[in-house]
């Protein structure tokens, strides 16, 4: 599984025009491909990384009182409601993009960072739910007990009491959120139509081609692209592995 990844890596390492015939080891390495990847498609990574932090700062927002207000009140059809959540994420991508088209064109949010953002969390918000909704069902009800006793209302609570307790579900949903927009292609497939607001996913989509002979500044783009999720999963992984098992733990 690593070895595309060695090469994507080596591959960004060779000369212009000298990936096929390329060593296994960059012997002699050649940066000009990142110097291209950076004057190219500099911007589409700012736009990225704008993108997806928007979608999980809006995802959170939405799903985090949500899954509190599923997980602690006695509401009738809260399991109606989950399920309602889980089918959203059976619906193909390619027909929400559709729908959105439309929708977008009539509100003037075609072209726009708010447009892909409000796109992408349509899957980060259901994901959110769902782990936070399992994560926040395990808390300790005597501690929300408490703090009501001492006089705190229930918006107190949430905010001094189930998020400080829920930071590693809320890491893990942020987590897989980022990636969910970090590699959508669809949505901005079918939202964008200038170079204005592009990710660095349909910049290298639309960087291949049938006389592309730049494979070094293609590679280059990838490890660039790789580089912010691989980060986050290396800082967040004791979060993630936490969140995942803490809710079967308790």
């Amino acid at each position: 599984m690593l070895f595309p990844v060695y090469w994507m890596v080596n591959a960004s390492l060779q000369p212009a025009g000298n990936t096929l015939r390329g060593g296994w080891f960059p012997l002699h390495p050649d940066f000009g491909g990142y110097a291209v990847a950076l004057r190219e498609q500099g911007r589409n990574l700012v736009t990225s990384l704008v993108v997806a932090l928007g979608s999980v700062v809006l995802s959170l927002a939405l799903a985090a009182p949500a899954a509190h207000a599923l997980a602690r009140f006695s509401l009738r059809g809260t399991r109606l409601v989950l399920l309602g959540v889980l089918v959203t994420q059976t619906v193909p991508g390619v027909v929400l993009a559709n729908a959105l088209h439309g929708a977008y064109a009539d509100l003037g949010l075609l072209d726009s960072h708010l447009g892909l953002v409000l796109a992408d969390s349509t899957a980060g918000v259901p994901f959110a739910i769902v782990v936070l909704h399992a994560f926040m069902r395990t808390l300790p009800g005597e501690i929300i007990d408490a703090a009501r006793v001492d006089g705190a209302g229930r918006l107190r609570v949430f905010w001094s009491v189930v998020l400080p307790l829920s930071t590693n579900a809320l890491v893990t949903a942020a987590v897989f959120t980022f990636l969910l927009a970090w590699s959508d292609v669809l949505f901005a497939l079918t939202l964008t139509t200038t170079p204005s607001v592009r990710p660095v996913t349909l910049g290298i989509y639309q960087y291949l081609g049938a006389h592309t002979d730049q494979w070094n500044a293609v590679m280059a783009t990838s490890v660039l692209a790789a580089v912010p999720a691989a980060l986050l999963l290396v800082v967040s992984q004791r979060f993630v592995t936490a969140g995942a098992t803490d809710g079967a733990l308790r």
